[in-house]
């Protein structure tokens, strides 16, 4: 079978599993306060251009989002994410298990836009029940988003400045960061450390074995953030299993050069699906491709392709989605190809 489900299928990057094998033996402290911990958000602050930077590893995406919402947020409050945003989707209600709803808002391929944001702040106060009702405490983005779009900086800029004039945080995931920063896009990592207030850095599917490293930009992070964390469930005790990895990932470009290979992959799959004829669904710049699919067709190519369905498109076709990664070798894009 060829794999093309998801961009976690595999493993780590064999040079993490190398430098776990060269420090498996020191005996460093827990929870992350171990020197290669210590050494990688040195790292990260100097790539972000963000020397005051407050960063915390976390072991994985949900529980990065759901920590980060619930620390943030006062119990009155909700957050504003896209229809199809990743916690309002695909978290199994993790964020309203903490107590917080997820206020769903327009998407357009993906992504939720300013005047919206701002529509839907200027109406709740409005409405003289608002006393009543869930407030909106904080905007959640992706980048990329759930159907592998970018925003663009001027995007980027007008969200971060409705933010900033209703006082509230603007939160962005970065599960899928590494992408996004080799596509062709505008948005670099300093400008991302400037437009929000927390970010993440996705290492669970970016070549990592697990680990995302949040990072608070303005000298935000929730009093007592480290202990939030423990209480969520979502540290560590070898905390050098998160460390040793975004240490070596943030050693010069190691990041950005491990990822490249998803877009250049994908790049030849967009190409093969054009070439035959197949349909787009949405014309993504990164790692993961949406084709609509007859659903007989879609069957015989399950037979030796592992894709993800995405969603009903009409009674006789479905979107699927083709994700390559990190890993993903130009062998097996060209077995699908020729497959197609």
């Amino acid at each position: 079978m060829l794999y093309f489900k998801n961009d976690y299928s595999e493993g780590a990057h064999p040079a993490l599993l190398k430098r776990f094998f060269e420090t498996n033996f020191e005996k460093l402290d827990g929870y992350g306060e171990d020197k290669y911990s210590q050494s990688a958000k040195e790292k990260i602050k100097q790539a972000t251009a963000c020397p005051d930077a407050e960063i915390f590893f976390i072991s994985g995406g949900t529980q990065t989002n759901q920590v980060v919402i619930a620390t943030m947020l006062s119990r009155h409050e909700g957050v504003l994410a896209a229809q199809t945003g990743h916690v309002a989707c695909h978290e199994a209600g993790a964020i309203e298990y903490t107590g917080h709803k997820v206020i769903t808002l327009p998407q357009y391929e993906g992504k939720i836009n300013h005047n919206d944001i701002a529509s839907f702040i200027d109406a709740f106060y409005a409405d003289e029940s608002h006393s009543h009702m869930v407030y909106p405490g904080m905007v959640y983005i992706s980048h990329p988003t759930e159907y592998g779009t970018l925003y663009t900086k001027e995007e980027l800029t007008k969200i971060s400045e409705t933010c900033h004039k209703y006082n509230i945080p603007l939160f962005l995931d970065g599960a899928r960061l590494g992408y996004a920063l080799t596509a062709e896009t505008d948005v670099t990592l300093p400008l991302i450390a400037e437009l929000t207030d927390v970010f993440y850095i996705g290492g669970t599917k970016c070549g990592a074995l697990c680990g995302e490293a949040v990072v608070f930009t303005k000298k935000n992070a929730p009093k007592h953030f480290t202990t939030l964390v423990k209480q969520h469930g979502a540290m560590l005790a070898k905390g050098r299993l998160i460390g040793v990895q975004f240490d070596m990932l943030f050693n010069g470009s190691f990041y950005t050069d491990i990822c490249r290979n998803a877009i250049e992959t994908a790049q030849m799959l967009k190409d093969a699906f054009r070439e035959k004829g197949y349909k787009f669904f949405i014309d993504s710049p990164t790692n993961q491709i949406f084709i609509i699919l007859e659903n007989k067709q879609m069957e015989k190519i399950k037979e030796n392709v592992c894709i993800s369905y995405w969603e009903k498109y009409d009674e006789t076709h479905t979107v699927v989605r083709f994700a390559t990664s990190w890993a993903t070798s130009r062998e097996d894009v060209e077995k699908l190809i020729e497959l197609l």
